[in-house]
């Protein structure tokens, strides 16, 4: 013993510094896996032999679908907060835009298709059509809406939507899994320092006693991959609280619940569940042809309506083709205008959706094994990889305190 204690004054601060390094490396390992978890965003390397994209942009449509399943199947239901939208209201919300878009559509397909005829109508006529056209498209979009309602699944995809726009921006499924894991990824980090520094100690003990080279590498990849997945493990488990002499153990992210709840929806409700987000999709996603055939169908009943008596007349001086090519250009045009001027809506369908609180008071219900899917995948996709990469390290810096002690 007492040459121990010697030889431990001999070179003290090379022994103490063993836990700090044994503290950096679980700590570094951590940090490291992390960043391998979200970068880089795309490929840095030579494909397909050589480099890295982070897991969850590489598995993005399996991240993505995650994501989406929990949204739809336990959060949220888009015929229900499409209900939430009151079509008049929407109609009153647009009818500015939509009226001048309007008169400009009328303007446009009149010029394009019968010149002649528009500018040698007398003023008040002209006047008279635009008017009854200005006061009528309002009423087809508050119609459409109402159509959508009825039947949401058939004109609106929300898994396409959800799904596209994370595959299209991977920084912003990034944000959604460290928006909602960002205390868990902390802890991550610093608890590897602290396991680090405890399996150090014992790794000093057993230098001074034993001293053999093989002990640092093997110490360091041992802190590397234990580290890990103990960290893993007080993130997830228990899933439910347990008590462990007199302590309370729990999942830290799971102990966590309402506060994601808030964070989570927050994000959601303002960068993908958004209004304009979802017109987009209604109007221009996989299911739009649905939609631009109801608008059709609509544009052309009101357009005959308008007609009225005049309408043997009009065909006559256009022509019966050149009339039905007129109705097809009126609905087309205003279905590019209607992205732009559902952009007034905006505000009053995100107070009306309620997208927020839906989700808010939805996750904060969620069982712990739904609640941890949330996160978990993260982790779960290829922890192997970081585990081991973790305990590689590990060694590689163990094998550098050799040098550095003898």
């Amino acid at each position: 013993m007492d040459a121990l204690i010697a030889e431990f004054k001999a070179d003290m601060w090379l022994y103490i510094s063993i836990p700090f390094i044994s503290g950096i490396i679980g700590y570094v390992t951590k940090v490291v896996a992390i960043k391998m978890m979200f970068y880089p965003i795309e490929f840095w390397g030579i494909k397909p032999f050589f480099g890295w994209q982070g897991i969850v942009p590489r598995k993005s449509v399996k991240m993505a679908t995650i994501a989406v399943d929990l949204m739809t199947e336990r959060l949220i239901k888009p015929e229900e907060i499409f209900a939430r939208l009151d079509p008049k209201r929407i109609a009153r919300e647009i009818e500015a835009p939509m009226m001048e878009a309007s008169e400009d559509i009328v303007r446009e397909v009149m010029y394009q298709y019968q010149p002649g005829l528009w500018e040698g109508m007398p003023l008040f006529m002209r006047a008279a059509i635009i008017k009854r056209v200005k006061a009528e498209a309002p009423k087809i979009v508050q119609t459409i809406m109402g159509e959508v309602q009825h039947d949401v699944s058939r004109y609106f995809d929300i898994r396409h939507m959800v799904i596209n726009n994370l595959q299209k921006d991977k920084a912003l499924l990034n944000n959604v899994f460290q928006s909602v894991g960002k205390e868990e990824l902390k802890f991550f980090c610093k608890a590897g320092f602290v396991f680090g520094f405890t399996i150090g100690l014992v790794q000093m003990v057993c230098w001074l006693i034993f001293r053999q080279p093989w002990m640092l590498p093997a110490f360091g990849g041992f802190v590397g991959l234990f580290s890990d997945w103990l960290a893993l493990q007080m993130l997830f488990r228990p899933l439910n609280p347990k008590k462990f002499f007199g302590f309370t153990l729990h999942g830290l992210f799971l102990k966590r619940q309402h506060e994601v709840a808030g964070d989570y929806a927050a994000l959601i409700s303002k960068q993908m569940l958004t209004p304009g987000a979802m017109m987009e999709e209604l109007f221009t996603g996989p299911r739009s042809d649905r939609v631009i055939t109801l608008l059709q169908k609509h544009v052309r009943r009101v357009i005959d309506e308008q007609a009225g008596l005049a309408r043997p007349l009009v065909l006559y001086a256009v022509g019966t083709e050149k009339y039905i090519e007129m109705k097809a250009s009126v609905a087309e045009r205003i279905l590019e205008r209607l992205p732009e001027t559902m952009k007034h809506m905006e505000a009053y369908a995100e107070d009306a959706m309620d997208v927020r609180n839906t989700l808010i008071t939805r996750m904060r219900q969620l069982t712990p094994v739904e609640f941890e899917g949330m996160l978990r995948p993260a982790f779960k996709e290829e922890e192997w990889i970081l585990i081991l990469v973790g305990a590689l390290l590990g060694v590689f810096v163990g094998e550098m305190q050799i040098h550095f002690m003898l």
